[in-house]
């Protein structure tokens, strides 16, 4: 009995300290980890964020960048970092499809974090080289096609964006396609414009200027409406593909056990920020927006998760690709 009341005293006093803690937090800096280069479309949605949010909660929220493995070396960082509110993880689809693709992971991408809320989904487009025969979705479809292996997919590697597009949309086609990985969107976009591989889907970020300048091609949009800043260009749902729809969600993660007084603090203060005239602005030069309010929320990201994790499993393992 003693031994009982010791442990209750104890957990008390445990919990106690982390409601002390979570109505003054926060008292420093925060730190946002994002699991990919600076310079990129994460590490840019992230340090919009980041400095509204830093304004609302008084506190500033330094970006720091922990690359490799698709991800999974940032997110492992979280997971075993203090559940304090002082370590926040900003991360892309790739959360969702990490499951599938690395047969061992040192967290689970469900239950190692707290959700904060959504940030973001980025458009994509269908893209290829400005010569490329067809002059629409439906011829590009058929010379696909009737190419299947001579035509060649490029992506920016196991796990980004343009590779989980290229996924689906070969699926949603019911054809296999000659794929050419590359260490980056960058160099996957320069192979494109000089013409050495066929076509990639990638985010708007990436493609908007090189369409609009005329140096490649673009047959359509992977979202379920077409594209405020480029209304010419149909949906692929619209052209055949019923159903098509992928795009690059953001959503902001603590580590496990963080007390919820603090997300609730971290998700108003994201809440905020996305209705920040800047970083609405910033968001659209982008050729992307802020998600709606009710979707900047602890359980709307994580039904969000475990739907887009149940979406990306068989579409993986039919693929066959794992980054392990």
């Amino acid at each position: 009995m003693k031994l009982t009341l010791m442990r209750a005293a104890a957990c008390l006093a445990l919990f106690g300290s982390a409601m002390a803690h979570a109505q003054t937090y926060p008292t420093k800096t925060i730190t946002m980890i994002v699991p990919f280069a600076a310079g990129g479309p994460t590490d840019t949605v992230a340090r919009l964020v980041a400095q509204s949010m830093g304004t609302k909660l008084k506190q500033q929220i330094i970006i720091e960048n922990v690359g490799g493995a698709g991800g999974t070396i940032g997110a492992a960082r979280v997971a075993k970092a203090a559940p304090d509110g002082y370590t926040l993880f900003l991360h892309h689809i790739g959360q969702a499809t990490a499951p599938s693709l690395y047969r061992k992971l040192s967290y689970n991408a469900m239950d190692s974090f707290e959700t904060v809320g959504l940030v973001t989904d980025v458009p994509m487009m269908i893209v290829a080289r400005k010569d490329f025969p067809a002059k629409d979705f439906k011829e590009f479809l058929a010379y696909v096609k009737a190419n299947k292996d001579k035509v060649t997919y490029a992506n920016a590697g196991v796990g980004s964006a343009s590779h989980l597009c290229g996924m689906l949309f070969m699926t949603a086609i019911g054809t296999d396609l000659t794929t050419v990985p590359y260490k980056g969107t960058g160099p996957a976009m320069n192979d494109l414009l000089g013409g050495q591989v066929d076509f990639m889907c990638d985010q708007t970020t990436n493609t908007t200027s090189q369409v609009k300048g005329g140096k490649i091609k673009a047959y359509g949009v992977t979202t379920k409406a077409r594209l405020p800043f480029m209304k010419e260009l149909p949906t692929l749902a619209e052209s055949g593909l019923p159903g098509f729809e992928v795009a690059v969600w953001h959503g902001l993660y603590a580590p496990k056990g963080t007390p919820k007084p603090i997300v609730d603090t971290l998700a108003s203060a994201l809440q905020t920020a996305l209705k920040d005239p800047t970083v609405k602005q910033r968001f659209a030069d982008l050729g992307t927006e802020p998600v709606a309010e009710k979707r900047a929320t602890p359980d709307a990201l994580r039904a969000h998760v475990k739907s887009e994790i149940e979406r990306w499993a068989p579409i993986i393992t039919k693929a066959g690709i794992y980054a392990d």
